[in-house]
């Protein structure tokens, strides 16, 4: 019997109840998301439930919503698959934007240190339990988060370029003197 995204929601969902929301195809990914305090249970029991069976963690990573409420300004997107049934699922969580943590899941996905590490390196997502969360590819005395979208994609005091050349001349666009 293959494993049908409604079996996937039903038993997550009679585990889980209200914890666990918002389940979808996206993409042509099952998707649903699942509350900061239940996250790494819902994974573990992904993982360890015997007709779900996602036993590999393909990624881990951040996202910064800077427009959205205090209370999910980031998300962690957690995709999961299972190898005997082909399936992949992806699990979102979101987090407070004053204090952006949850749990780690290394001690269920060893392969989840390194994941933790960068989304920690570059949203600055603070994993509760982590062995050792410390930057991974920035340097350590960084103080910013560079895949945070608080700040601007440029510097508007740049002077090495010319807006004109690039196509970004606004309407009113004075050349200096």
């Amino acid at each position: 019997m293959a494993l049908e995204s409604t079996i996937i929601e039903n038993k997550i969902s009679e585990k889980f109840g209200s914890e666990v929301s918002n389940f979808r195809m996206e993409r042509d990914i099952f998707t649903f998301e699942a509350s900061p305090t239940h996250i790494k249970d819902v994974i573990r029991f992904m993982k360890e439930d015997e007709t779900l069976r996602f036993n590999f963690m393909t990624d881990i990573c951040g996202v910064h919503y800077p427009d959205n409420d205090k209370n999910t300004q980031f998300a962690v997107v957690y995709l999961l698959h299972n190898w005997i049934d082909n399936v992949r699922v992806r699990v979102k969580t979101f987090l407070n934007g004053d204090k952006p943590e949850v749990d780690t899941i290394v001690d269920i996905f060893a392969t989840a240190n390194w994941m933790e590490r960068e989304t920690y390196d570059f949203f600055g997502i603070i994993f509760k339990g982590h062995p050792n969360l410390k930057k991974i590819l920035n340097d350590e005395g960084m103080t910013s988060f560079p895949l945070r979208k608080e700040y601007p994609l440029e510097d508007p005091g740049r002077t090495d370029k010319d807006d004109r050349f690039f196509g970004r001349t606004p309407n009113n666009y004075e050349p200096t003197k």
